[in-house]
This record gives C-alpha cells, sequence and structure tokens, in this order.
C-alpha cells in the first residue's frame, strides 16, 4: 500500500481537520458522568465525530497511516466505541488495496444465535490491534484485549482516537499492551477549558 499522505505537511492538515470536526461536533461543557465511574465538567462524544462522513474518512485514513508501520491481521475492539472505526478502516483498506479484516467485541454474548462474543473476522493466531475512540482508565480495552486472547488471537498494541491521559495507558501496559493515540487531551481543550471553571467563593 502506498503511504497515504505524500508528506507531513498533509498529514499534520488531515489531523488539524480531525480536530476541527471533534471540537465542533463532540465536545460539550456541563457536568457529565464517565463510563469510567468518575466525573468530568467535559464530554467528548465522539462518535458525534467517527459517524460524521468527513470524521469518519479522517479517523479511517490516520488510523491506517499509523497501522502502516506495523501492519496487524486484525483491528477491532470494545462496542460501541469502535463500532464506526472498524466499519471505515475495513472499507478504506479495501480501497487503498490492502484489505484489514476487523471485529468487534459485544459487551456481552449474544443469548441467541450463535451466541457469540466476538462479531466479524478475528481468526485464531491473528496479530492484533485494539481500537476505541476514547480512553479514560482503559477498562473497556483492557476487557477487549483478555476477549481477544481467550479466543487465541494476540493483542500488543491498541490505538484511540484520544487518550484523557487518566491512567488508561498504564492500565493497558499492565495488560501487555502498549497504547497509542491520535490525540490527547491537551491537544484538543486549551489548559483554561481543562481546568474548568472556578469554584464560586462566598462573599465574607
Amino acid at each position: 500500500m502506498r503511504p497515504l499522505f505524500p508528506n507531513e505537511t498533509e498529514r499534520k492538515g488531515a489531523r488539524a481537520r480531525l480536530r476541527e470536526l471533534v471540537r465542533e461536533h463532540s465536545l460539550e461543557f456541563g457536568d457529565f458522568l464517565l463510563a469510567s465511574g468518575g466525573r468530568s465538567h467535559y464530554y467528548l462524544d465522539l462518535r458525534k465525530t467517527t459517524t460524521h462522513p468527513e470524521g469518519a474518512y479522517l479517523v479511517a485514513t490516520l488510523l491506517l497511516d499509523r497501522l502502516q508501520s506495523s501492519w496487524p491481521d486484525a483491528a477491532g475492539g470494545p462496542s460501541l466505541g469502535a463500532d464506526p472505526l472498524v466499519g471505515a478502516l475495513a472499507a478504506l483498506s479495501h480501497v487503498h488495496g490492502r484489505p484489514l479484516r476487523t471485529f468487534i467485541v459485544r459487551g456481552s454474548a449474544k443469548d441467541h444465535g450463535l451466541g457469540r462474543l466476538i462479531e466479524g473476522h478475528l481468526r485464531e493466531g491473528d496479530r492484533v490491534v485494539l481500537l476505541d475512540d476514547v480512553v479514560t482508565q482503559g477498562g473497556s480495552l483492557a476487557r477487549a484485549a483478555r476477549v481477544v486472547r481467550e479466543h487465541g488471537a494476540q493483542a500488543e498494541r491498541a490505538l484511540t482516537i484520544l487518550d484523557r491521559k487518566s491512567g488508561g495507558g498504564e492500565r493497558m501496559a499492565r495488560e501487555g499492551v502498549q497504547l497509542e493515540s491520535l490525540f490527547v487531551i491537551e491537544d484538543i481543550l486549551t489548559p483554561e477549558e481543562i481546568a474548568g471553571p472556578a469554584p464560586h467563593s462566598e462573599a465574607s
């Protein structure tokens, strides 16, 4: 497969445009309960970007660009975060002449049909890259890594769009998986936005 970007300027331009889309479509401020159980004054719903036509294309292109250095046999991750990623990635890899098999790890096994925990194209012995849209503490990805290994595949690398830098990288390292991201939270939010609103002080 030919390089996806002819030069570094094009790569940086795609990344900058993706950041704009994330801020436009995915960023909200308020008081939010995270999947990890923590609370945050901002929320990034990356599915609003990964299901956007241009956003899906840019995410898939930048992820494929990262994969070229060490091409896996398959890529996939936990539902729902990975769902839009795997479809866009599979389609774009086919367009570029190097089809990549993808899969999704369900939250629980189906209670009908074949009762699968993994949907898609994962084979025993595959070298796998795990995918997710956002990583906070890494619980969903860590579980996906264990499920993949139980199915006889190897997971040693994970890619996410955004790492909130809240312990996810360290948790994945304990699972033997190296976490990489297109962005860390400081790339998306300003220092003032990360710090949040100042607490109100009572008048003396």
